[in-house]
């Protein structure tokens, strides 16, 4: 058994990432200060891994209303995700940055790298402005993620930041009832 991610703080990486036609440094300090969402996946140029970073991309206008940044993260080069870029409608819809993983050190610092193909995991993780990991979700390599329902743990995840001594039910959206935790509510939910 391992210690779980959540509520740690993320480990120092250094990467270069294609970002708005560019390649651009970044490190575990650029997510510090605001909500950041890690965004792993396998590899470019594959199937499932478009279908996610375009429906992330549909939705990173909410996300950055919420002032929430999205970092996809793949063991490819800087090279290759410009390459993909420059030749997927799909992902050239991406304004979000897109990090080379090529060593595997940041998928090895999130728990999603699969040592013998070299490939990450798809993993999702949402990160606090203290850098500490409130959500995690691990998926095997054919299971595609959901956007939305992302974008709906975040407002959780805020909400809960923001309002000590609440919690969220299931299937909570923004405006529903919360929960305040106590002795009176044991046994009656």
């Amino acid at each position: 058994m391992t210690q779980s991610i959540i509520n740690s703080t993320i480990k120092p990486f250094k990467a270069t990432a294609y970002h708005n036609g560019e390649f651009v440094p970044v490190t575990e300090q650029d997510l510090l200060g605001k909500w950041s969402v890690v965004f792993f996946y396998p590899a470019d140029f594959t199937f499932v891994c478009p279908t996610e970073l375009g429906d992330m991309a549909d939705h990173y206008a909410k996300l950055q209303s919420m002032g929430v940044e999205v970092y996809s993260v793949s063991t490819d080069t800087h090279f290759t995700h410009k390459a993909w870029h420059d030749t997927s409608d799909t992902i050239k819809k991406i304004n979000f940055p897109m990090l080379a993983d090529p060593t595997g050190v940041i998928s090895r610092n999130f728990g999603v790298m699969i040592e013998e193909e070299g490939l990450a995991l798809r993993g999702t993780f949402v990160i606090n402005p203290e850098g500490q990991v409130k959500v995690a979700e691990i998926h095997d390599l054919g299971i595609g993620r959901s956007a939305s329902e992302l974008v709906r743990k975040i407002q959780a995840a805020q909400y809960v930041a923001t309002h000590d001594g609440e919690v969220c039910p299931a299937k909570w959206q923004p405006g529903d009832e919360t929960l305040a935790p106590s002795l009176d509510l044991v046994g009656k939910i």
